[in-house]
């Protein structure tokens, strides 16, 4: 499904090529309007994917410190799984549920494809910008956690192993040894930064974020995943959905957000307690 859609999306990027802006998209056909939009979607890919080339210091900086961050928090993955035990039977088959409907590609790209027609049928420009940032955003971290599965081919808590074994390079799918990251954390969290952009008020855009954590913490319950798989398919979320949004900036009139988009990143020690703070506009 995700190969046809890529090379679905590079036969629109061949025609759309060279388009600029429109002054109003209200000018354009429906036809015309659709044509660029998947220009812009497989350009946003093209454009997060591009990124690392362009990376100057701070950036590998900011790099190094979240690839630390996240070995640092692996290191009390088992004892975070061996302290879940004790909520796993509490959590209610529904919670359990959405969580796995939601994070399941199917799903996702449903709710992407619904969000960016309604914009395309009732011309709004920051609905269908909204449904473009999905669409762009869970392909590029779909793709890009597929590929991270095989190389690094880490053991899942299921297995029965320890969150430090791995079985690395398995580019055939072997189940169990494909832990991290977290795709379900990576689809649906992915989704849920992206329309919570709509927002201005706080207390909705933590609504959906709360939404969208949902699915990873259902994967810790039933120990498809780590705790450091989850908290770095969401942090590699906002990563791509904030650089995908900002290119956008560059190809629709409608902007949701004027303000400067950048991440920043912080790691904070205690006794016992590691945290990694991600603070966002």
């Amino acid at each position: 499904m995700k190969v046809t859609l890529i090379v679905f999306l590079f036969f629109f990027f061949n025609i759309t090529s060279g388009q600029t802006i429109p002054k109003s998209f209200d000018d354009q056909t429906t036809w015309q309007t659709f044509k660029y939009d998947m220009g812009s979607v497989i350009k946003g890919i093209g454009h997060a994917y591009s990124r690392p080339v362009h990376w100057k210091g701070k950036q590998w900086l900011n790099f190094a410190g979240l690839a630390a961050g996240t070995t640092l928090i692996t290191f009390v993955d088992d004892e975070f799984d061996h302290w879940a035990d004790g909520f796993r039977d509490n959590v209610s088959n529904s919670v359990l549920e959405f969580g796995g409907r939601y994070a399941r590609p199917e799903g996702n790209y449903g709710l992407s494809s619904a969000v960016y027609f309604a914009g395309l049928f009732t011309k709004n420009e920051k609905l269908r910008r909204t449904g473009v940032l999905m669409v762009a955003s869970t392909i590029t971290g779909g793709v890009l956690q597929q590929l991270t599965v095989r190389v690094i081919g880490r053991a899942r808590p299921l297995t029965g192993e320890s969150a430090s074994a791995f079985d690395p390079f398995l580019f055939k799918e072997v189940k169990g040894f494909d832990s991290f990251f977290s795709g379900h954390t990576v689809l649906s969290f992915t989704n849920a930064y992206a329309i919570a952009k709509q927002f201005e008020n706080p207390w909705i855009k933590a609504g959906i974020y709360t939404v969208g954590m949902i699915p990873g913490f259902t994967r810790i319950v039933i120990s498809k995943h780590w705790l450091s798989d989850v908290l770095l398919g969401t942090a590699m979320s906002i990563l791509v959905v904030e650089s995908i949004d900002k290119y956008l900036d560059n190809r629709y009139n409608q902007k949701y957000n004027n303000n400067n988009k950048k991440v920043n990143w912080a790691l904070s020690f205690a006794p016992r307690k590691l945290g990694l703070t991600l603070s966002f506009n």
